[in-house]
């Protein structure tokens, strides 16, 4: 009978990656097969250190020592939405029109659709891929190319950091709305072509 060979990486196994190399831990010998951050501000530096020593050096890491209560509590904040802005929505409600949320569902019953195409279903033909960044410029499909343009110069205004005092959350703003303009874009301008060389 044929037994399996298990070549799952064991929990205290040695870093398969590690260099050849003596433990960092002053005066000793043992090879290093186990890595751990040099400090908080460099966590892709390492020391490598034989496994009682990993384990030691563990039990006395303390990710935030010198960090005061209040930037203990700052840094947990950033944390809970992956160190990227964010602000509560009553923050923004004065700059922010029904146009700019994200509604899949048509929860707001259509109000954030504007224009001749205001409250009429997305069609059925409709590239998956086109779906979110249509959302994000609250544009329908189909579209055409004026459309897009006309519709991301309103919002590229609107949003600019410029336009709102340097606002860090308008500049990321900005950056999805260009994220969405570039996407769109592209596919219409992909669609032109091939419609082009079917007619020629």
């Amino acid at each position: 009978m044929m037994t399996r060979k298990n070549t799952r990486h064991r929990a205290f196994d040695p870093d398969p990656d590690a260099p050849a190399r003596c433990c960092d831990m002053a005066g000793c010998d043992e090879n290093a097969g186990y890595r751990a951050p040099k400090s908080r501000d460099a966590l892709n530096e390492y020391f490598w250190f034989c496994l009682p020593h990993v384990r030691e050096y563990n039990a006395r890491w303390d990710y935030y020592k010198g960090m005061s209560p209040g930037q203990i509590e700052a840094h947990i904040r950033d944390d809970v939405s992956w160190n990227r802005p964010s602000w509560r929505l009553g923050q923004r409600a004065a700059r922010l029109g029904p146009d700019d949320f994200i509604d899949p569902m048509d929860l707001m019953d259509g109000a954030r659709r504007t224009g001749p195409r205001a409250g009429t279903p997305a069609r059925p033909d409709m590239p998956e891929a086109l779906r979110q960044p249509l959302d994000m410029l609250g544009l329908d499909w189909p579209l055409s190319m004026d459309e897009l343009k006309m519709r991301y110069k309103d919002l590229a205004r609107r949003h600019h950091p410029d336009a709102n005092g340097g606002d860090r959350q308008s500049e990321e703003l900005l950056k999805s709305i260009n994220v969405a303009y570039t996407t769109l874009r592209a596919h219409l301008a992909s669609a032109r072509e091939a419609d082009l060389e079917r007619t020629a």
